[in-house]
């Protein structure tokens, strides 16, 4: 039987000091699973032990999160997206299947569109994608963004650090399903050191500026995948709409909120192996 205990590690990937979960045997096929906001590694931990049977479940908590480094820079998607690259060269693993939520969403899509040699096979949880056409329509719906002001804003790292504004969210976004009161106090906890707080504020003044980039039109080309790719989403996400993911090829649409992994968690490992299978099928890239 495959150890599915998750250990803990602290590992130098590209001079970041990454906290890292991991689990499953090491000569697994390694399967690396990517937090969104207000998250840590703690989102994989029944998605991550139910993987680690038969893979080497590897959780990152990302740049400014959990109990990774905070250094002040880089809380963009583009920079996560270079620090896994970094943390797989440190671990020495050429290739992994890949799940990501949120942030981590949108942070898997640039990783494994522009690294498909990098990535066999992609799940993408409740994130919006890098391929959106700005439409009157899309534009109709950047009022959900109003979260991302207040983070942004000054008051933002105080409301994580002195209210109970994450357990809230998390909370009401899934109508208190999937998620005790322990783990709500594990994603709450997390902010309420000053530079984490303030991670979040920088991170979602990136995200700002990213929204007034794609306004203008602008913002680097992405590749579009060329792997085995499926997109899933929970239909009730009071935080990003279906209409901005709606034109995702094989998009699913399912009964969750913005945090299906708590949700539906078997739901997510039921997708991953079916397109792990698909992608084991289908030649290399």
């Amino acid at each position: 039987m495959s150890d599915t205990t998750i250990t803990h590690r602290t590992v130098d990937a590209g001079g970041l000091r990454v906290h890292l979960a991991q689990a499953g045997p090491l000569d697994a096929p390694p399967v690396l699973l990517l937090h969104g906001w207000p998250q840590t590694h703690h989102l994989w931990r029944h998605v991550g032990t139910a993987l680690a049977t038969d893979h080497r479940v590897l959780m990152p908590d990302l740049r400014g999160f959990g109990r990774t480094e905070a250094p002040g820079t880089g809380m963009d998607p583009e920079t996560f997206a270079a620090d896994q690259l970094a943390l797989l060269d440190t671990l020495g693993v050429e290739r992994v299947a890949m799940i990501g939520h949120d942030w981590g969403g949108y942070t898997g899509f640039l990783l494994s569109a522009r690294h498909p040699d990098r990535v066999s096979a992609y799940l993408a949880c409740n994130t919006p994608h890098p391929w959106l056409k700005v439409t009157p329509r899309v534009a109709v719906e950047t009022w959900r963004a109003w979260y991302a002001v207040v983070m942004a804003s000054p008051a933002g790292p105080e409301l994580l650090r002195r209210t109970p504004l994450v357990a809230q969210v998390l909370h009401r976004e899934t109508r208190g399903t999937g998620l005790s009161a322990a783990d709500l106090a594990i994603f709450a906890e997390a902010f309420h050191a000053p530079e984490r707080a303030r991670a979040s504020q920088l991170l979602y003044r990136s995200y700002l500026r990213t929204l007034v980039g794609l306004a203008r039109g602008g913002g680097e080309p992405v590749p579009r995948p060329t792997i085995p790719t499926h997109l899933l989403f929970g239909r009730r996400d009071g935080a990003i709409s279906r209409v901005l993911v709606a034109d995702f090829p094989g998009v699913e649409f399912v009964d969750a909120g913005h945090f299906v992994v708590d949700e539906r968690p078997e739901l997510v490992v039921q997708r991953a192996r079916e397109l792990f299978a698909r992608a084991a099928r289908e030649p290399v890239v």
